[in-house]
């Protein structure tokens, strides 16, 4: 790998917000050269939004660094707004922010959900991707969302009791309606109790290490309001129809160049969905990161994050 970690930290040459319809306002900045080639950030959760720390992927003499938070998220405005907010919504921001922008092609890199919502938006317009880098890949099918509530705790037992037990016993036969009701609740002590849970129960699998900084952030309220109620959310309402339709578009977009990253341990995205990815899309170059869970912040990780991006052309 040429690099071996981050770049250093930058701050952003512009920023601005661009309302998007009635309700939703997307934060967004640039960082690095402007004239450099378009890479735009697709940040997690939903809901995560993204930080000073995710302009460091990319080489700032060679990319014009494009960071975004999607509805409801981070510094976009209103935070947790679910309403208008789905894949699609998400797909045509995307587009609408890219035209903004003026921007003919770019680089597009997501992680997480941001694999996601990357596919989708590569699947909806093909034409302006450069290529795609996509790391702990989420389909946002049934198993995956399964082994959100239930299969983590055969692997994280602590972790999956805390946030089960947080839910009395009699409402526990389905867990996501029990969270969705005080994430949904008027009273802002519920609300953030309920969010706070399941954002640190999330961060708390997504290391192969215990991470008290990664911990921090997940516990900071905006951070779990805007996640665990956009999540919740999505597993709710915005289920995929058919299940593996992002997996049925690959052979869409199965030209455009590809990096999967994939730590082995990832206990939020299993590797077996990256895996599946894979042999949809054998084109794509896949890396295994042996000694890593699911954080880009993992440090071989995000080594070959680094790396992929250093190696990406024009």
């Amino acid at each position: 790998m040429k690099s071996v970690d981050l770049y250093p930290p930058i701050e952003p040459y512009r920023s601005g917000y661009l309302p998007v319809d009635s309700l939703h306002t997307l934060y967004w900045e640039e960082c690095g050269s402007p004239t450099g080639v378009p890479i735009v950030f697709l940040h997690g959760g939903p809901g995560a939004g993204a930080s000073p720390t995710h302009r460091r992927f990319f080489d700032p003499a060679r990319f014009r660094i494009i960071i975004f938070d999607q509805r409801g998220s981070g510094r976009s405005t209103p935070l947790g707004e679910v309403r208008d907010n789905d894949l699609p919504h998400l797909t045509a921001d995307l587009e609408m922010l890219r035209l903004h922008l003026g921007v003919e092609r770019w680089h597009v890199f997501g992680g997480s959900w941001g694999s996601t919502l990357g596919i989708a938006y590569a699947e909806a317009y093909p034409d302006p991707v450069l290529s795609l880098t996509l790391r702990g890949i989420f389909l946002m099918t049934g198993p995956e969302i399964d082994w959100f509530f239930h299969g983590v705790r055969s692997m994280a037992p602590a972790a999956h009791a805390n946030f089960v037990n947080f839910i009395p016993e009699d409402e526990r036969g389905d867990l996501l309606e029990a969270y969705w009701r005080r994430l949904d609740s008027e009273d802002d002590h519920v609300r953030l109790a309920a969010a706070r849970t399941w954002s640190m129960y999330e961060g708390s699998c997504s290391t192969l290490l215990p991470n008290a900084e990664l911990m921090s952030t997940f516990g900071e309220a905006r951070h779990a309001v805007g996640l665990a109620r956009l999540e919740a959310h999505y597993f709710r309402r915005n289920r995929l129809d058919p299940d593996d339709a992002l997996l049925r578009g690959v052979e869409r977009i199965r030209h455009i160049p590809a990096t999967i990253i994939q730590g082995r341990y990832d206990l939020v995205c299993p590797i077996v969905t990256a895996d599946a990815l894979h042999r949809a899309w054998p084109e794509a170059k896949y890396v295994i990161v042996h000694d890593a869970g699911h954080s880009a912040m993992e440090p071989t990780l995000r080594a070959a994050l680094v790396a992929a991006t250093d190696a990406l052309v024009a």
